[in-house]
C-alpha cells in the first residue's frame, strides 16, 4: 500500500514528456498573449476613469498601480516566452502570477474597505477558474497542482482576513448588495476550486495517457517511429539553441531474417522484446529509446558526445551478446548480437536527416565488417 501511494505521488509530480512539454511551450505562448491582451484592457480602465470621470484619488491610485504592474509583468512574460526563453520554472511562475492576479484584485476591495465585494464577488472570483484552466495548457501536472493549491490558499486567506477584521453581517452594511457572508458558501467555493483543479489535472493526465498509447510500439513497448522522429527534432532544436551536444544511435539485430526462418516469427518477436527491454533498462530517463521498424532500434542521447555514446553503446552491445534468449517450449537458448552506428551533432551533421543517414550508414558498415560491433567514425570498435 505504501509503495502504491508513493508511486502515485511520484506520478503526480513527474516531469512531462518532452513532446507534451513542447506543446506546453505553445500553450504558454498562447496564455501569454491572452494575458497581455487582458492586461492592456485592464490598464485602459483606470486611465479612462481618471481622465473622464470623477474618481476617488485613493481608489484611482490603487487601481492604476495594480493595472500598471499587471501590464508590465505581462509584457515581460510575453517577451520571454516569445523569444523561446522557457526554463522549467517559468510555467510555475506564470501560472502563479495568473492566480495571484485574481487574488490581488480581490484583496484590492479589502484595501478599499469593501469586504463584501472581496468575498462575494461573482465576477472577479471566476478568474480563478480561468487561471486554473489555463494551467492545463502547460501540459504539466505539477503546474496544475501548484496553481490549484495556490488559488485555494490565497482565497482562503482573503476570506479569513475579511471575516476576522469586519463584522460582515452587521446591519450597517444593509441592504447587503453582495449578499450576507456565509462560511458555507465560502466552503462551497473552495470545493469548486479544488474540483476545477482536479479536472485540470485529469485533462493533463489523460493527454499523457493518449500520447503514450499513440506513441508506443505494441510489440516492445518502446516508442514508435513517429515519436522518435518528433523527439529527435525537439532534442536537436534544443541542442542547437543552447549549444549542447547530441548523439543518435541506430541499432540493428544481426541475422534476424535467418532467425525468423529457422525458429519462426514468434521467436523473432521474443528476441525483439528482449533487446527492447535491455535497451530501455540500460538507458537514462533523458534518453529516448524507440523501435524504428522491423529489427531496427534508435537511441537518442541528449548532451552526450560521440566518445561517451560509443562507450555506452559498446556496453549495451556486450550486454545483448551475453544475454541468452530462452526458448522455453523447446528447452534451448539462443544468443543474439546487434550492430550499431553512431552520429553526433554538430560534428557529423546539422539536421536530423543528415545525422540519421550517417548513423544508418555506419550501422551498415558494422554489418559489412563482421557484425556485433559499434561504428562511431571511420574506425570500428571490434568485438
Amino acid at each position: 500500500m505504501k509503495l502504491e501511494i508513493s508511486n502515485a505521488l511520484k506520478s503526480l509530480w513527474s516531469r512531462p514528456d518532452a513532446v507534451l512539454a513542447e506543446a506546453g511551450v505553445a500553450g504558454e505562448l498562447f496564455v501569454a498573449k491572452i494575458r497581455l491582451s487582458l492586461a492592456t484592457l485592464l490598464l485602459l480602465i483606470p486611465v479612462i476613469n481618471s481622465l473622464f470621470f470623477p474618481v476617488d484619488p485613493k481608489e484611482g491610485i490603487v487601481g492604476l498601480s495594480l493595472a500598471s504592474a499587471t501590464f508590465f509583468l505581462s509584457v515581460i512574460v510575453y517577451r520571454l516566452v516569445s523569444r523561446e526563453y522557457n526554463p522549467c520554472w517559468l510555467s510555475f511562475a506564470s501560472s502563479s502570477f495568473d492566480v495571484t492576479l485574481v487574488s490581488s484584485a480581490l484583496a484590492l476591495f479589502l484595501l478599499l474597505n469593501e469586504p463584501h465585494t472581496a468575498v462575494n464577488s461573482k465576477v472577479v472570483f471566476e478568474g480563478y477558474f480561468l487561471a486554473i484552466g489555463a494551467a492545463s495548457l502547460r501540459y504539466d501536472k505539477r503546474v496544475c497542482i501548484t496553481a490549484g493549491l495556490l488559488a485555494f490558499g490565497e482565497y482562503l486567506a482573503i476570506v479569513h482576513f475579511a471575516a476576522t477584521h469586519w463584522d460582515l453581517n452587521n446591519a450597517i452594511y444593509s441592504p447587503y448588495p453582495y449578499g450576507l457572508f456565509s462560511w458555507s458558501v465560502q466552503i462551497s467555493r473552495l470545493i469548486m476550486m479544488l474540483t476545477a483543479s482536479a479536472l485540470s489535472l485529469s485533462l493533463v493526465s489523460r493527454s499523457q495517457r493518449l500520447l503514450q498509447l499513440a506513441t508506443s510500439d505494441p510489440l516492445t513497448g518502446l516508442f514508435n517511429r513517429g515519436y522518435v522522429d518528433d523527439r529527435l527534432a525537439i532534442e536537436l532544436g534544443r541542442a542547437r539553441r543552447y549549444g549542447k551536444l547530441l548523439t543518435i544511435a541506430v541499432i540493428d539485430a544481426d541475422r534476424f531474417k535467418s532467425l525468423n526462418d529457422m525458429h519462426g516469427h514468434s521467436v523473432g518477436d521474443m528476441v525483439l522484446r528482449k533487446i527492447g527491454t535491455t535497451l530501455r533498462e540500460s538507458c537514462r530517463q533523458s534518453d529516448t529509446v524507440g523501435r524504428y521498424g522491423g529489427e531496427e532500434f534508435v537511441v537518442i542521447l541528449p548532451e552526450t558526445d560521440i566518445e561517451t555514446a560509443q562507450r555506452k553503446l559498446e556496453s549495451l552491445r556486450e550486454l545483448v551478446a551475453r544475454t541468452p534468449v530462452e526458448l522455453s517450449a523447446r528447452g534451448e537458448t539462443i544468443q543474439m548480437t546487434v550492430s550499431t552506428g553512431l552520429a553526433s551533432f554538430p560534428q557529423d551533421g546539422q539536421d536530423a536527416a543528415q545525422l540519421f543517414a550517417l548513423a544508418d550508414e555506419r550501422m551498415f558498415q558494422a554489418k559489412r565488417e563482421g557484425r556485433n560491433r559499434v561504428v562511431a567514425g571511420a574506425e570500428a570498435v571490434l568485438s
